[in-house]
């Protein structure tokens, strides 16, 4: 296991991901976005990462984005306990009706069909 998980944090992805700031490159888009993280998301923090998003918007000039914590869903979007990544396997719900709820309402009002 721990010879696994090291070569895990060798790999080129990881050895890309750990300096890599998003901002950057958020910093660049000029699209509509929707930002969504689950307010028990362990893997992205949501309060640090949605502030990040919407201060690399702004920065950037963007003014077509929306920002959301949602209440009690996990990294996948799902209703969880805790959120915990050994938790996802014993939820049924495949995402959040509240989730997709808001994503559909998204799309409708980007595409003008709301």
């Amino acid at each position: 296991y721990i010879y696994d998980q090291s070569q895990r944090l060798h790999s080129p992805w990881f050895r890309f991901y750990l300096p890599y700031n998003p901002g950057t490159v958020l910093k660049k888009v000029t699209c509509p976005v929707l930002a969504l993280n689950g307010e028990k998301d362990v893997q992205v923090p949501p309060k640090e990462n949605l502030h990040a998003i919407e201060r690399a918007f702004k920065t950037g000039g963007n003014r077509h984005y929306t920002v959301k914590e949602l209440p009690n869903l996990n990294h996948l979007l799902q209703t969880a306990e805790t959120g915990s990544i050994s938790e996802y396997g014993m939820i049924e719900e495949t995402m959040s009706q509240t989730a997709l709820q808001i994503i559909g309402d998204w799309i409708l009002e980007q595409t003008g069909t709301r």
